[in-house]
């Protein structure tokens, strides 16, 4: 499951230490058949905050819970709310350095594929084609009764109508698209029902506390198993879901190495963690190895 966890680490504990040297990630990826694992801290650089470093959004936001999401009407007025606002925001976004090299690499036949933990869809706006969204993407969305998929666009411009001079300043967005809104800024905001049978509308993502759809997990899985290699970027791997193939990897003698700055909970589990901006990083790492990237 998805859900904010209590830790079973600390990044205080006796990991391997981080460098600062990108060779054996270049190493990896002239070798080709590198899988990505991406998490937040690859759109960081984009503007949109990540969950678990310093400042970021967990220390001041509890995300919606598919528990509270179901349950509650107020709940999901909450949501639709802040989720309406922010998604202009998520919007507007742009894919990073970061972004243009996966899908540099990807281009140049050196990557067997990406998972991303991420929601913004920022990867397929840079070109990369082969990517599953292990979470879900903020751009759908679905009913939870008929199960009838529509655009987000679509959506926003229903609520846009629904929601007339609905325009309050959020405090912060987060990284679900979620915006920091108060109660009294909520107000009395109309979330509209699905089109075909009135049931409730869901953005397509997994929330906190709601499981990976089974089928998701395994496909991952299979790409793991055929993969040469996997490369973490921007994750803390808390999370069982992302940290899984991790271990998975590390279980088939796969390399696995991590470009994070901070420790994280898959740290044993690698050959190495580079402790380096990622936006920097991944285009050093394209110079090297004669690739351009666009942008």
């Amino acid at each position: 499951m998805r859900m904010r966890p209590t830790l079973s680490w600390s990044p205080t504990e006796d990991l391997p230490p981080a460098i600062t040297d990108l060779e054996p990630v270049a190493d990896a990826l002239s070798t080709g058949g590198v899988l990505v694992l991406s998490g937040a801290g690859i759109s960081t650089e984009t503007g949109i905050p990540d969950y678990r470093s310093e400042g970021g959004s967990l220390s001041r936001h509890t995300p919606m819970t598919y528990q509270d999401f179901t349950a509650s009407a107020q709940a999901r007025r909450r949501y639709w709310a802040r989720s309406h606002l922010g998604w202009r925001t998520f919007g507007r976004s742009r894919p990073n350095a970061g972004h243009r090299a996966v899908t540099a690499f990807e281009r140049h036949g050196l990557l067997s594929g990406v998972i991303t933990q991420n929601v913004d869809g920022l990867h397929q706006a840079a070109g990369s084609r082969d990517v599953v969204e292990l979470h879900g993407s903020l751009e759908r969305v679905v009913c939870l009764s008929c199960g009838t998929f529509i655009s987000r666009r679509e959506l926003a411009r229903r609520l846009e109508e629904a929601n007339s001079g609905f325009d309050p300043v959020a405090a912060a967005i987060n990284p679900d698209g979620d915006a920091d809104l108060t109660d009294e800024q909520v107000g009395d905001f109309h979330v509209v029902p699905c089109t075909v049978c009135g049931g409730i509308l869901k953005p397509d993502v997994v929330f906190f506390g709601e499981a990976v759809p089974a089928e998701r997990v395994e496909h991952c899985r299979e790409l793991v198993r055929d993969a040469a290699s996997l490369l973490v970027l921007g994750s803390s791997l808390t999370v069982m879901s992302g940290l899984r193939f991790v271990r998975y990897a590390a279980e088939a003698g796969k390399p696995v190495l991590i470009v994070n700055r901070d420790p994280t909970r898959g740290d044993r589990h690698a050959v190495a963690r580079v402790a380096l901006p990622l936006g920097a990083a991944l285009t050093t790492l394209a110079v090297e190895l004669g690739i351009a990237v666009d942008g």
